[in-house]
């Protein structure tokens, strides 16, 4: 496959900072919005969350742009196996991180590359497990209405001021934590023959 004749590549999210990261790979893409309902399922499992709605978000565009590669990527963050979700106000978000500070969190980032000249779709749960420092409740609260981070999972936004917030961060995918894990993704590119570097 020439990379004149390469397909298209659209990303599945409204979220600028996926599109940011993929921006990174200096390859030609388009962004949709999926609509689809991200509430978890009764009794599912935070990474059964995080993939089931990465490809819901990937056939959801796939629908609509046939011939088409669509990534789907959605992130969970879990502390003792329960789900934290995106804050929506300045309360939860302190809430959240007054109950993650000293602890560590496994963030599941969830990817999926949908071919939809095949129907062929690869996933992948990258986790990340961050700890957090041992902040006091005012300088919590000075990071949120710095940051206003409430529509961030775990209300610690890596990206920005957030990272002040962590102490150590495991991961084999560095770029995943942010919300779309690059080393999986290049990979199911190129198990698909997309090229990178005009061959």
């Amino acid at each position: 496959m020439s990379s004149d004749s390469r397909p298209a590549l659209i990303l599945g999210s409204s979220s600028p900072y996926r599109r940011e990261l993929l921006a990174r790979l200096q390859i030609p893409f388009e962004v949709a919005t999926p609509d689809i309902d991200e509430t978890p399922l009764s009794g599912e499992r935070p990474d059964a969350t995080a993939l089931r709605l990465a490809r819901l978000k990937a056939e959801a565009i796939a629908a609509r742009h046939p011939g088409a590669l669509v990534i789907g990527s959605d992130q969970v963050c879990t502390l003792d196996g329960m789900q934290i979700g995106k804050p929506g106000n300045h309360e939860n978000a302190l809430a959240q991180l007054q109950r993650m500070r000293g602890r560590t969190v496994t963030f599941h980032s969830a990817l999926c590359l949908l071919d939809s000249r095949t129907g062929v779709a690869q996933l992948a749960d990258v986790q990340t497990l961050v700890t957090f420092r041992n902040l006091t409740d005012a300088e919590l609260d000075a990071y949120l209405r710095i940051e206003t981070p409430y529509d961030c999972a775990g209300s610690a936004k890596a990206e920005g001021l957030g990272i002040a917030l962590l102490s150590r961060v495991e991961s084999d995918d560095p770029t995943a934590l942010i919300g779309l894990p690059l080393v999986a993704l290049t990979g199911m590119l190129r198990q698909v023959g997309y090229p990178f570097f005009g061959a």
